[in-house]
């Protein structure tokens, strides 16, 4: 039954989207993580990527995470002349994570798991309708 494949599409993408908010989480609780000494990295922001995968059991395509890799960009810098991580002119790395980017991305990600699961509700809904008429 197509019912129970879009059931199936709609858990991976649920799946998916749940791992990118707990990476998303990852970074804000991560923001103001700098190092300790002016030789270590703060912490790096970490991204997610999908990929569009066969299953080849339910003969669909699926949702998946492909990579949470670190993301590359610069870290900020920031005036701190009394800090263990400062360098010789005073200034400390900062992570590269922009809260508002990270917080921007949760809402699409909220948005996207909540769609998700509506596909899921709606489906439940019809599989009862059909079972409730065969009765």
């Amino acid at each position: 039954m197509d019912l129970s494949k879009t059931l199936h599409i709609a858990a991976a993408g649920m799946k998916s989207q749940g791992t990118r908010l707990r990476v998303l989480a990852e970074n804000m609780a991560n923001a103001d993580s700098i190092a300790q000494t002016p030789d270590e990295d703060p912490y790096r922001r970490k991204t997610v990527t999908f990929e569009n995968v066969m299953n080849d059991e339910l003969g669909v395509n699926q949702v998946r995470i492909k990579d949470v890799a670190q993301d590359r960009s610069p870290f900020g810098r920031e005036y701190r002349p009394g800090h263990p991580a400062a360098d010789q002119d005073g200034y400390v790395r900062t992570p590269n994570v922009n809260s508002l980017i990270e917080m921007a991305d949760m809402r699409e990600a909220q948005r996207s798991y909540e769609a998700n699961l509506k596909v899921i509700e709606a489906s439940r809904s019809m599989l009862q309708g059909t079972i409730s008429i065969l009765q």
